[in-house]
């Protein structure tokens, strides 16, 4: 065995003398670098005559780019991220600095080019759209020129043969009661009014001049070949008078929230049918006269109904009018509306609008309740009159519409639809009736 023994100061190693027949080894001495480096300093601070001071950090022999890698190390540990993070972001933020510079130069080059342009001679281009778009107008007004006599005789063609389409009716009269059966069977190939390519068409029908019995059908939804089936009566209208009546059918299209279209009519003279047998044929549809018709003379009047069970409340909400009738002199009215509630031809309670001055076209948009129990709701009728107010004189009734259990058409259908959505405003347009004639529906029974 051998023993070694560490020589501190010198960094030799002394081995002992070897036991037995063991040969001696060659001694090696053992230098680490930190003693070298001590050596060396106090080599050259003892003889070399160097002034060195105590405590002077060593001097930095790191390359620029470990300086940077330990900068990020650094900057990515204060900020808790890895340090190819770091890099992607800085990355990033030069991306956009560079694509933020290039937008503010190729802007300022592309001002520069514009102005050039705007200095030449080449066109705006606004200047050169509206310099084609004068040729193109000068072009087609003189081919709307050369071709303006064939225009106007295929339009006279086309109007001659559009159509409104056609009525089956049946008419028979009763000699033992003189009374006037008259019943509307079908329409067909009506025109399409509404937004769908369809009409909800109904049919008025009534007697002339005097129009005080007026009659209307069911509304038919979505179709334009209605089939009604519906028969109403004249009565109390001897042979004599009745020949010097017409018969009008008036076809309407119905709509809740605007003034019916009327589609067209048909009139027959009762003094050219034979009345003393059963009559059926059908009738094409013809243009009404005049501006609106016959019916539309007294004006539109549009309310909502509300009624609560419950509460016993009927609220009416008068909105506006239209197309009144000129009662003053200057060709204007002073209208306001009256609202009664009758009950067997006496009138309950009674209110009215404000006056709206010097117009034919109206806007209320005035509430008014009644207390009606749910017992007297079918019970009652609702008069609606338009008057003219005159400060000197009597004010005069434009015109009337009535609502209730004796009335029909577009009246009862707006009644039943009010009891039928309780608590909801039902909103719809009427039109106006001849005072007389509304007054003649209250005493039906």
């Amino acid at each position: 065995m051998r023993l070694r023994r560490d020589a501190g100061e010198a960094g030799q190693t002394t081995l002992l003398p070897p036991t037995d027949n063991v040969e001696p080894e060659t001694t090696t001495a053992e230098i680490t670098m930190d003693e070298v480096e001590t050596t060396v300093t106090e080599g050259l601070g003892g003889g070399g005559g160097m002034d060195r001071t105590e405590g002077a950090p060593p001097a930095s022999t790191q390359s620029p780019g470990e300086i940077v890698q330990e900068t990020l190390k650094e900057t990515a540990g204060k900020m808790g991220i890895p340090v190819a993070g770091l890099i992607a972001i800085l990355v990033g933020v030069g991306v956009v600095i560079l694509g933020i510079c290039f937008c503010c130069i190729r802007r300022c080059f592309k001002k520069r080019r514009t102005k050039k342009g705007k200095d030449g001679k080449g066109a705006d281009m606004k200047s050169v759209q509206l310099l084609g778009s004068a040729y193109k107008d000068k072009g087609d007004m003189e081919e709307l020129t050369e071709n303006a006599e064939d225009m106007a005789e295929e339009g006279e063609s086309k109007k001659s043969e559009e159509k409104l389409g056609r009525l089956n009716f049946k008419l028979e009269y009763d000699f033992n009661s003189n009374s006037l059966s008259v019943t509307v069977i079908q329409c067909e190939e009506l025109p399409a009014l509404d937004m769908g390519g369809t009409s909800d068409p109904y049919v008025k029908v009534y007697l002339l001049p005097d129009k005080k019995k007026k009659f209307e059908t069911k509304v038919h939804r979505k179709t334009l070949n209605p089939v009604f089936n519906e028969t109403f009566t004249f009565k109390q209208v001897p042979y004599a008078d009745i020949m010097s009546k017409t018969l009008v059918f008036g076809i309407y299209d119905f709509d809740r929230f605007s003034k019916h279209d009327q589609i067209g009519e048909v009139k027959i003279p009762l003094c050219q049918v034979d009345l003393a047998q059963t009559i059926e044929e059908w009738r094409d549809l013809v243009s009404v006269e005049g501006d609106g018709g016959q019916d539309n003379k007294l004006g539109d009047i549009c309310f909502s109904l509300r009624y609560v069970p419950t509460a016993g409340k009927l609220t009416v909400v008068i909105l506006e009018a239209k197309n009144l009738k000129k009662m003053d002199v200057g060709g204007l009215s002073d209208p306001y509306v009256k609202i009664c509630l009758i009950q067997n031809g006496k009138r309950l309670k009674k209110k009215k609008t404000s006056i709206k001055k010097c117009t034919l076209n109206p806007y209320y948009n005035e509430s008014f309740s009644f207390e009606i129990p749910f017992e007297q709701i079918q019970k009652v009728n609702l008069q609606v009159t338009v008057v003219d107010y005159d400060r000197i004189g009597t004010s005069e009734p434009i015109g009337r519409c009535v609502l209730g259990m004796n009335a029909s058409g577009t009246e009862l259908r707006h009644w039943s639809d009010m009891l039928a959505s309780p608590r909801r405003p039902i909103a719809q347009w009427h039109t106006l009736k001849d005072p007389e004639e509304a007054d003649a529906i209250l005493t039906q029974k």
